[in-house]
């Protein structure tokens, strides 16, 4: 089930006066499934957001470029994926997505 549905659920049944804490429990784990993954995710982009952006320049580069040179700064873990992710999906106010093939980044 969708998470929308499990907290229409717990509504429903809190709205009609429901009372049982496990029912409540387990609908509340599922509502929250995840939310844990998603906080230490952005807590992993948060420490590399510096030395991303801090590293593009008005001359555009590719992501393998740029992981080529900042991957010794780089938090353990960081992947050149996931720097590939950053730069299309995060901080788009701070960096410009040069379209080609393949793509480069520069600052904003």
């Amino acid at each position: 089930m969708k998470k929308a549905t499990y907290e229409t659920i717990k509504t429903a049944l809190t709205d009609l006066g429901y009372e049982n804490d496990e029912v409540y429990a387990e609908l509340d784990k599922e509502i929250n499934r995840g939310e844990e993954q998603k906080a230490k995710n952005a807590e992993a982009y948060e420490a590399m957001h510096d030395v991303i952006v801090g590293n593009l320049e008005e001359t555009p580069v590719t992501c393998g470029e740029l992981y080529e040179a900042i991957k010794d700064e780089l938090p353990d873990g960081a992947t050149k994926g996931k720097v590939q992710y950053a730069l299309t999906h995060l901080w788009q106010d701070e960096i410009v997505i040069v379209k080609g093939t393949p793509n480069t980044y520069r600052k904003a």
